[in-house]
């Protein structure tokens, strides 16, 4: 019996020993197979072909350690759609004095492989070498031939010196001076930009064993607390379009076949493109009033150049989604300073804003003020003609003459307040493609101030451009909305130029052109007479 009981004890001690080390069984729900495997730290490898904005904004944390040699890390960051956790938009870019809006993806890459298609606008390819390392991670190796791997810095410079040279960047490297160049009729500084249908779209991955790589992208991807990669270099909450017309004059031809068509009819073939803008700018250089006759009934004025337009046909620029307009012109004093006060008051009644011109001289040097996806934009704007077209004193309405060390104070404070300064000038008319130097010291003089768009609103034609410091000169856009029809064939031909601005930065121009069909209406060129007036333009720009 002895012996039987320190057998029995022994047994029980040792069950009891056993028991202890037992796992503690899984929840129900829970089968041990899907309880996560996760690690404190970890090896990580980053191809150094990343982009530089990304790695910039690269947040290694204190638990991730980058190795050198991706043999020792257990996960790797690269081009890749395995564990995607940023994409990155490159864009396909020319000079900006280039014709041509648009390529297919497929001739693109057959300009990779060396192998272009017939007629193709380009003959040659460049980028900076973390780029083309990108890219032929998606393409495959390029044809040395016609792919030339060259620094950032040199990029814009190299295309513009040598012809047929178009480049690749990554969006945030966008320039002014550079030409978007579609792909698949997909642009990513357009508002109907699809990503997921553009060729240059590229996926950075985490790439591993997933039992390791997504509790990682749990921890530290871009939907985490403290995402390690910027999850993309584009964002469409972060771009506002703006369109800057030329003149408007709802007068004479224009008024007489609104009130026969209806007062909408001049924006029948560009209303939705007026409409598409983020911010819209009209500069209307007519005054409204009561008491303004019917077209042509008034032939001695007409004649004379004294202009009203009744208050039915701001029906037009309400329908077109006007949000700014300019008020500059030559004949907004036509008509008293009675017209000019009631004009002002529709403005203020539609919520819409003006600039260049005002209740009195301290109103109409106030910058017109915009805040939109986080862009701030502004609008200054003055008369640069002979003194007595431009009204506006310390006690009567009218247009602001320009008093251009005056004008350079107001764009140095909005730019202070973290403004984009767009200033608009009713300057000297002539009528030629080409820059006229009177012009040049004026334009100057607001880019040197810190205007990032300066732009000619007086041009019944299109005029030339230049870049300078930064800024971009466009000397004179053309008619938008009057009735030159007749005048010559210039006068039928305008320019409606939409900005983008992107994170706080200027940075890119669309020329839009159109041509008119009649004394009011304009419409959207063909492909025929785009090419003729943008050749024409840019060989006047001296380009």
């Amino acid at each position: 019996m002895r012996a039987f009981l320190i057998f029995f004890l022994a047994a029980a001690v040792v069950l009891s020993a056993c028991g202890s080390n037992q796992p503690e069984a899984a929840p129900a729900s829970q089968s041990p197979a899907e309880i996560p495997q996760t690690q404190d730290s970890y090896t990580i490898w980053l191809a150094p072909y990343l982009p530089e904005a990304m790695l910039d904004d690269f947040a290694l944390p204190a638990r991730v350690i980058q190795v050198n040699d991706q043999s020792e890390a257990d996960l790797l960051v690269d081009v890749g759609a395995d564990h995607p956790v940023s994409d990155w938009i490159y864009v396909l870019v020319a000079p900006f004095a280039t014709v041509t809006d648009g390529v297919s993806l497929n001739s693109l890459q057959a300009l990779w492989k060396g192998t272009p298609v017939q007629n193709f606008p380009a003959e040659k390819l460049i980028m900076d070498g973390s780029t083309q390392a990108v890219i032929e991670k998606l393409w495959g190796s390029p044809s040395l031939s016609t792919v030339k791997t060259i620094s950032a810095k040199d990029l814009l410079s190299t295309a513009w010196n040598e012809e047929t040279t178009w480049a690749i960047i990554p969006f945030e490297e966008l320039d002014p001076q550079w030409k978007v160049i579609a792909l698949d009729n997909q642009s990513p500084i357009q508002k109907a930009f699809n990503a997921d249908a553009y060729g240059l779209k590229v996926p950075f991955s985490v790439i591993g064993n997933a039992d390791i790589a997504e509790p990682f992208i749990q921890k530290y991807g871009p939907q985490s607390e403290a995402p390690m990669l910027p999850a993309e270099n584009y964002d469409p909450d972060k771009i506002t379009t703006v369109l800057v017309t030329g003149v408007t004059a709802l007068v004479r031809g224009t008024a007489y076949l609104m009130e026969t068509n209806g007062m909408t009819y001049p924006a029948i073939d560009i209303g939705d493109v007026l409409r598409d803008a983020d911010i819209l700018h009209v500069s209307n250089e007519i005054p409204f009033t009561e008491t303004c006759p019917k077209p042509f009934a008034n032939l001695e004025n007409d004649t004379n150049l004294v202009f009203c337009s009744k208050p039915e046909y701001i029906q037009l620029l309400e329908a077109i989604g006007t949000d700014v307009v300019e008020l500059t012109g030559d004949h907004f004093r036509d008509w008293g300073a009675d017209a000019m006060l009631y004009t002002i008051d529709m403005y203020n009644q539609r919520g819409w804003q003006y600039y260049g011109g005002g209740t009195d001289l301290d109103d109409g040097m106030q910058p017109a003020l915009f805040e939109h996806n986080g862009n701030k934009i502004a609008f200054i704007g003055c008369n640069a003609k002979p003194p007595g077209y431009a009204t506006a004193t310390a006690a009567s309405p009218g247009a602001v003459h320009c008093d251009m060390d005056a004008m350079a104070k107001v764009v140095k404070e909005v730019v202070a307040a973290g403004y984009l300064p767009i200033f608009t000038f009713q300057h000297l008319e002539y009528y030629s493609y080409n820059i006229n130097e009177n012009l040049v010291e004026d334009f100057e003089k607001a880019a040197d101030a810190g205007a990032v768009i300066v732009s000619g609103s007086q041009a019944h034609q299109p005029h030339a451009l230049e870049f300078y410091k930064g800024a971009t000169l466009h000397f004179g856009l053309g008619n938008l909305f009057f009735d030159q029809y007749n005048e010559g064939f210039p006068q039928r031909q305008a320019f409606m130029d939409r900005h983008v601005i992107y994170d706080g930065r200027y940075i890119s121009t669309e020329l839009l052109t159109i041509m008119f069909t009649d004394m009011a209406r304009p419409r959207l060129m063909t492909e025929d007479e785009r090419a003729d007036l943008l050749e024409t333009v840019f060989n006047a720009s001296g380009w």
